[in-house]
């Protein structure tokens, strides 16, 4: 007798098994697919600039030289720098998540330019690889900054990896424009201004500033290749040039990348309140207009990096002044986030922890920042280990923790997988320790006077560097069993429910994974955190819509008399 076996299962189609193949991946406009292949590129880079800030702490470890050379030592800082700002923190949440999601918050099948997309994607890439090649081929040594005159009469391969930040340039602006036409023309019935997603007003804003403040720092590039090429005198001093106007050009660019960096974290860290603290965003209109608030003074500030630079002490005040205005929305977010917390039913899952640690960590750089926008300060504090303290809280304990929880708060949307939650919250916390350990010593070191970019120091900041450099150990634990949870939950993890944490945002009404088209149809956006309607549902293992009560029929008064018919 003969027996037949059922066919296996296919699993359901989604934009991860449509189409197979490395080509129907690589010339994909499907903007799923392109947010994953930057997010994989991003994180190459970060695992590429975390070992060599590893090798720099190692190396601190002593006063005397271990084993790098001060010209190796040169090199290294500078290649772990330019690695983390350009090729990593920039991109990290704009191009990776915000590929993948702007689309699906928004229940559209694509972003308005999708071939626009696949072009960003390979600018950033060929920009990357031309980057990344001619510093570790050249040995550049000259500061990610490019400071002239040195970057203009240094024999390592300045224009070569200049070239490669051009090319960049371009990735960037690419994306800012498709973000803006997206947002501005394709939102669906329902979503006014008002009711998008705070993520996407953090997406918006920082499109806002990649779109007019890149083309500056592709200017001041080119400008540096011409005086490099050509001889001609622009910015260094032996050829009748200023070295001040590059520092004005690149900070022009520069302070504003630095909200590029932020902003869309703290976008995803309102996401993360809200949908952890079952409560309405408190202030949601001060929220998004903070966004904005930020992006437009992030380009009045660049001043503040100058102070010891030779400008006038009016220059000087009025820098410093506009430096603390910064402050306000800042302090509104903040603010916000905790009026949004209080008397909320708070679920302490993996994401809500890296949320928590956020708002911790950028509190302290914040704060810390105040002390350098000072002008009596920041004299005294400028080039320490005081400002590396700071940008580091900000940018990393910023943009890489709410990197991080954005990247566990949509890995299920994303994969299709949950992950374990007791290794992840073991993950957060040890990177909490680890960083708090490895950067706050940094600050005691600044305050006392020791200079940044130094590779040899003076023995009574031994304790500090010994401190630091196990914190940055402790850290990498940390970073590699976040990694690990992602790495399992693909093998292991169990199938994840299209609303995993009751969240009222559109990206959570289609499938988990989701299929290739998005959505059947556009949806009808309502309110992003209204969470009364919806309810956990056991054999669904996720939250799913409340069921309409049933009307009940009507019950005759008590003074009524029922008619006999």
């Amino acid at each position: 007798m003969k027996t037949t076996h059922a066919p296996a299962e296919r699993p359901p189609r989604n934009y991860l098994n449509e189409g197979g193949g490395v080509l129907s991946w690589l010339l994909t406009l499907d903007h799923k697919r392109i947010g994953i292949m930057y997010l994989i590129g991003v994180l190459g880079a970060f695992f590429l600039g975390g070992v060599i800030a590893v090798v720099i702490r190692l190396e601190l470890f002593t006063p005397s030289k271990a084993f790098l050379s001060e010209d190796r030592y040169n090199e290294l800082f500078t290649l772990h720098g330019a690695i983390m700002t350009f090729v990593f923190i920039i991109p990290s949440i704009p191009a990776a998540l915000g590929n993948f999601l702007l689309p699906l918050m928004l229940g559209q099948k694509d972003v308005a330019f999708p071939r626009l997309n696949l072009a960003s994607f390979y600018f950033w890439l060929a920009g990357a690889i031309f980057f990344l090649s001619a510093m570790l081929i050249g040995g550049l040594d000259t500061g990610w900054t490019f400071y002239t005159p040195y970057s203009t009469t240094t024999s390592s391969t300045v224009i070569a990896a200049t070239l490669g930040i051009f090319v960049l340039g371009f990735s960037s602006i690419f994306t800012g424009i498709n973000f803006i036409t997206t947002i501005n023309t394709m939102r669906p019935p329902g979503m006014t201004w008002f009711k998008m997603p705070l993520f996407l007003w953090g997406l918006y804003a920082t499109s806002i500033i990649q779109v007019l403040a890149t083309p500056v720092l592709g200017i001041t590039v080119v400008l540096l290749l011409a005086e490099s090429l050509l001889g001609i005198g622009i910015f260094d001093p032996q050829l009748g040039g200023d070295p001040v106007l590059y520092q004005h050009f690149f900070w022009f660019y520069s302070h504003p990348a630095v909200y590029i960096m932020i902003l869309p974290a703290m976008g995803i860290i309102s996401e993360l309140i809200a949908v952890f603290s079952r409560k309405h965003i408190f202030g949601y209109r001060y929220l998004a207009y903070s966004s904005i608030a930020i992006a437009v003074l992030g380009f009045l500030v660049w001043g503040h990096h100058m102070f010891t630079s030779t400008q006038s002490a009016l220059s000087a005040i009025i820098f410093s002044a506009l430096t603390f205005s910064v402050a306000i929305p800042s302090g509104i977010k903040v603010f916000n986030w905790i009026a949004t917390m209080y008397r909320g039913r708070i679920n302490l899952a993996t994401p809500m922890c890296y949320a928590l640690s956020f708002i911790f960590l950028f509190t302290i750089g914040g704060l810390t920042g105040l002390f350098l926008g000072a002008l009596a300060t920041d004299v005294h504090l400028h080039d320490t280990y005081f400002v590396v303290a700071h940008f580091h809280y900000v940018m990393m304990g910023g943009t890489l923790i709410a990197f991080l929880g954005g990247m566990y708060y949509w890995w299920p949307k994303m994969t299709g997988r949950m992950f374990s939650e007791l290794w992840g919250r073991i993950g957060c916390l040890i990177i909490f320790v680890g960083f708090n350990l490895t950067f706050f010593p940094q600050f005691l070191m600044g305050a006392r006077g020791m200079p940044r970019r130094y590779a040899r120091y003076e023995p009574e900041f031994e304790v500090f560097h010994q401190m630091s450099t196990i914190g940055s150990l402790v850290l990498g634990v940390g970073l590699f069993i976040a990694a690990g949870v992602f790495v399992h939950s693909l093998w292991r993890g169990r199938r994840a429910p299209d609303n995993p944490w009751g969240a009222a945002t559109l990206e959570w009404q289609c499938a988990s994974p989701p299929p290739h088209e998005n959505f059947a149809e556009i949806p009808l956006a309502g309110e992003p955190y209204e969470y009364d309607d919806l309810v956990y549902d056991d054999e669904e293992e996720g939250f799913v819509e409340r069921p309409p009560e049933p009307s009940k029929p009507r019950q005759p008064a008590e003074e009524e008399t029922p008619t006999l018919v």
